[in-house]
């Protein structure tokens, strides 16, 4: 893990994007270092649990610095938040608005609303959010006959997304539910414009820091509203690089030739582990060779470890010959990866090995003041300071 890295993607969004908040979204990588980093920072966080919630309160954020943001809350959970002073909290519905009046009556509450991107690797809307038009306006009127406090809209386009100007379009709709909120007495003052934000390597956020921008300065010009996001994978996908080894392999021969068809490699790691992001996430992880990689190319699969035919990471792809113990690299590995990750079939999950160059060490002591204690990393976790 390259702490730089979310070092970079930190000061970047505060470049691109001053006006918005980020609240890091814990689901995303709840990896104790990640948490850590962020908070060291002063990010703010997106949790959507007692167990998230907990773990951030755990590293010293104050309770106003976390929402609450799942529409569909356990009973046990909103008691905990309650109890935590964990106040600022979504809902899309009715029955979550009378779950959230019984439980936390004196709760920040923050309706969210659909508009889903057409193109998300992760489309939410079918799960979350109500229709801005027509549902929107009734449940607002819910909240004020229930004399609770309603502090802000919020919106998610989707995980992943590719189609940035439904950002101006949510924009717009919550620009058009604060107006209506105020002829029922209410003076909204916060804007969560979700997640969606990419982060792979070579992506950047200029065109969507660039749409959420203009769509603030037209519907919300005055700064007196806060706006907030949840970006996820934006902060840590590029920031983890996956090393596997090649355990085990099988050259496949042609019955009639004698040639060689096809070559299995069987990784140390696999969909029940690292990978699960290709069946949970929608990714097409693309492995990189270590060395050089010379002589004729096969087609090639990749399988996990474990026992299960559904372990299968690359079903065909075109690669030179690899030999056992040779490392194969991912990048991209961190979003949607360690959260998801299990032990099965008794197969270790992957030591995080956490790295920073010196200069950006320095640079972070300059701009805070952190030492390494400030960091939490749990057991299992190694950190270096690099030239």
């Amino acid at each position: 893990m390259d702490i730089g890295d979310i070092v970079r993607k930190h000061q970047n969004w505060i470049e691109k994007m001053p006006r918005v908040v980020p609240h890091y979204a814990v689901k995303c990588n709840d990896a104790e270092v990640v948490c850590s980093t962020l908070a060291a920072l002063g990010a703010s966080f997106d949790c959507a649990s007692k167990g998230e919630i907990s773990k951030i309160l755990a590293l010293g954020v104050a309770p106003e610095r976390i929402i609450f943001a799942n529409p569909m809350k356990p009973s046990s959970h909103l008691r905990y938040a309650n109890s935590n002073n964990v106040k600022t909290m979504t809902f899309d519905s009715d029955t979550e608005l009378h779950k959230i009046k019984k439980l936390c009556p004196d709760a920040k509450l923050v309706l969210r609303i659909r508009c889903e991107a057409e193109k998300a690797q992760c489309p939410l809307g079918k799960k979350f959010g109500c229709d801005p038009v027509e549902e929107a306006p009734r449940l607002i009127k819910i909240v004020r006959s229930l004399d609770m406090d309603l502090v802000g809209i919020s919106f998610h386009v989707g995980s992943g997304c590719a189609d940035f100007p439904v950002y101006y379009k949510a924009i717009s709709y919550a620009r058009d539910l604060f107006d209506y909120a105020a002829t029922l007495g209410y003076e909204l003052n916060l804007l969560d414009i979700g997640g969606g934000f990419p982060g792979d390597v070579g992506t950047s956020i200029d065109e969507v820091a660039m749409i959420v921008n203009s769509a603030l300065d037209k519907f919300f010009p005055d700064k007196s509203v806060r706006v907030i996001s949840e970006p996820g994978r934006y902060y840590v996908a590029s920031a983890f690089t996956l090393i596997t080894c090649v355990q085990s392999k099988r050259v496949c021969l042609n019955a009639k030739t004698g040639t060689i068809d096809r070559m299995m490699y069987y990784l140390n790691d696999g969909v029940y582990a690292s990978f699960n992001s290709i069946l949970y996430d929608h990714q097409h992880p693309q492995p990189k060779l270590i060395g050089q990689q010379d002589g004729k190319v096969y087609d090639s699969t990749i399988w996990g470890p474990t026992c299960d035919a559904l372990d299968q990471l690359i079903e065909t792809i075109r690669m030179p010959e690899l030999q056992i113990d040779d490392w194969v690299v991912f990048e991209n590995m961190g979003a949607y990866t360690i959260p998801v990750a299990s032990p099965f079939n008794g197969f270790p999950l992957p030591k995080i090995y956490c790295y920073i160059s010196k200069d950006t060490w320095e640079m972070l002591n300059n701009m805070y003041p952190l030492e390494e204690e400030n960091f939490c990393f749990p057991s299992g976790t190694e950190i270096a300071v690099c030239a």
